[in-house]
């Protein structure tokens, strides 16, 4: 059953009519272009069969829109949109200390992952925050470690220093930079690398063994030519855990 699976985060939105986990062109617009977002739920929601009705499914860290697209299924698509931590339960167990609060893009991904890989996995998230969480053998959530994003930390440099200035980070080719945007670039990227190893090392001494590592988000390809022990990049990993919410609570419900 194909639905059409929206991942609202905090810089871009992306969406997709999803199938059996295969993503079929997903559309990315930056969050806060709302009536470009509108229109490609509109025409993704259009190309469906008239016979067979298509589920809106939702992850959102941006409640704001969350509410906004809620209120578009409704008024304009005749059709109530699922969101995942509201009226569609999260896909998997949560070992944690508040389970209200924890970001449901996360908790798909790692649903997503552990689906795949069968065991315990860890998946990291580079967008505007770096999350990197961590799944055990028995498929449990149990947490993880949020960091800045690769952009957000160049743009703190900015603006909490005199002279240094907002730089589009490049991928180093040295470990020293030969000048300030090389230096930023250096620093923001191996730090980011050096953090991510040092986090699934103590995640793999908690558990007693190396998790599979996955990663995500729009500077995932940037930081996978930095960490060999990246197991792959999966750019549609929470498109895909969307439809994977949406498939265990249907399931859950015929039974």
């Amino acid at each position: 059953m194909t639905i059409l699976a929206i991942d609202i985060g905090n810089t871009r939105t992306r969406l997709a009519r999803v199938n059996d986990r295969k993503v079929e062109t997903p559309v990315v617009l930056p969050t806060g272009e709302v009536p470009r977002i509108d229109e490609a739920i509109k025409n993704l929601f259009r190309q469906s069969d008239e016979k067979t009705p298509l589920t809106i499914a939702v992850c959102s860290v941006v409640p704001h829109l969350t509410d906004h697209v809620a209120e578009l299924a409704r008024m304009s698509l005749d059709t109530e949109a699922r969101i995942i931590g509201r009226n569609l339960p999260l896909p998997m167990k949560l070992h944690l200390k508040d389970t209200q609060r924890v970001g449901s893009d996360r908790v798909a991904a790692a649903a997503m992952a552990f689906e795949r890989i069968g065991k315990a996995v860890a998946v990291a998230s580079f967008g505007t925050a770096i999350t990197i969480d961590c799944v055990n053998d028995d498929g449990a959530f149990l947490g993880g470690a949020i960091l800045p994003g690769l952009q957000l930390s160049a743009k703190a440099l900015e603006e909490h220093t005199a002279q240094l200035t907002l730089v589009d980070l490049i991928p180093p080719e040295t470990p020293w930079g030969r000048d300030t945007a090389e230096a930023i670039s250096a620093g923001i990227v191996f730090g980011a690398a050096g953090a991510l190893r040092e986090i699934i090392e103590r995640y793999a001494t908690e558990l007693g063994r190396w998790p599979e590592l996955i990663v995500t988000g729009g500077d995932g390809p940037l930081m996978a030519k930095y960490c060999d022990f990246i197991k792959a990049v999966v750019p549609e990993l929470v498109l895909m855990g969307i439809e994977l919410a949406y498939d265990h609570a249907r399931e859950n419900t015929e039974k």
